[in-house]
């Protein structure tokens, strides 16, 4: 069994369905996405849709879907939970909406409900918060410090930013994240691993296979993947922890 663990998509679906064609998946395997499927880029309906239809597809895959801030905010926009719905519209949220063929000049969340398919609706409503994973925990955007896990809350797991990527942090896990994107893969091991890299300003979408440490990128606009070992830098991290 291998873990992949896939970096922020938002909606660029052509690019997840090329990187998930790349991956030497088999069964048994778990796909693990850290959120932010939706919002800026041109076809968010075409992600999730796509990532439903895999789900079904890949019966022996094990699939973990963890929630973003984006996710989040679309949740609180149509009043159905989640925060800080009033930002989701100037955060990307008018590409989501028309994606799902409302007008984003005149949106409204009554006709969103409308256009929105049902399975759509419990994609969002039943995303994770974190999924832990053995020496790994993945999660959206981080962790406070400072706080114990059992006091972290949902604002630390999908906002927080440079109070966790620029300190280490005391638990015994490689925490694996999105949210912040960076040109390249953010390492800071043992702590951290950022894996969102920007791909709907241009970049690429990165997956990283734990098990075996190598990286899948696939560039923005492009269909081919590449593949790079990562395995030195794990090594090279044993000896400060």
């Amino acid at each position: 069994m291998k873990n992949y663990v896939i970096g922020d998509i938002h909606g660029c679906a052509d690019e997840i369905r090329y990187l998930i064609d790349g991956l030497p998946i088999a069964p048994g395997d778990r796909l693990v996405f850290l959120g932010d499927y939706i919002d800026r880029g041109p076809n968010s309906r075409g992600v999730v849709s796509f990532l439903l239809d895999l789900q079904k597809q890949m019966g022996t895959i094990d699939f973990i879907f963890l929630k973003g801030n984006h996710e989040d905010m679309l949740l609180s926009y149509l009043g159905i939970g989640g925060a800080h719905g009033d930002m989701f519209l100037i955060n990307g949220g008018k590409a989501t909406l028309a994606s799902y063929g409302l007008n984003p000049n005149s949106p409204s969340a009554n006709d969103a409900h409308k256009v929105i398919p049902p399975d759509h609706l419990e994609f969002y409503r039943h995303l994770q918060n974190y999924f832990l994973m053995e020496t790994f925990l993945c999660v959206h955007a981080g962790i406070d410090p400072v706080k114990p896990f059992a006091e972290q809350t949902e604002e630390d797991f999908f906002w927080i930013r440079d109070k966790f990527i620029f300190a280490s942090h005391p638990l015994p896990q490689t925490v694996l994240y999105g949210h912040t994107p960076q040109h390249t893969v953010y390492y800071d091991l043992p702590y951290k691993v950022g894996l969102d890299t920007g791909l709907v300003y241009g970049n690429m979408l990165t997956c990283l296979d734990v098990d075996e440490k190598v990286l899948y990128q696939i560039g923005r606009g492009k269909k081919h993947v590449d593949r790079t070992m990562m395995q030195r830098k794990w090594n090279a991290s044993r000896a400060h922890r």
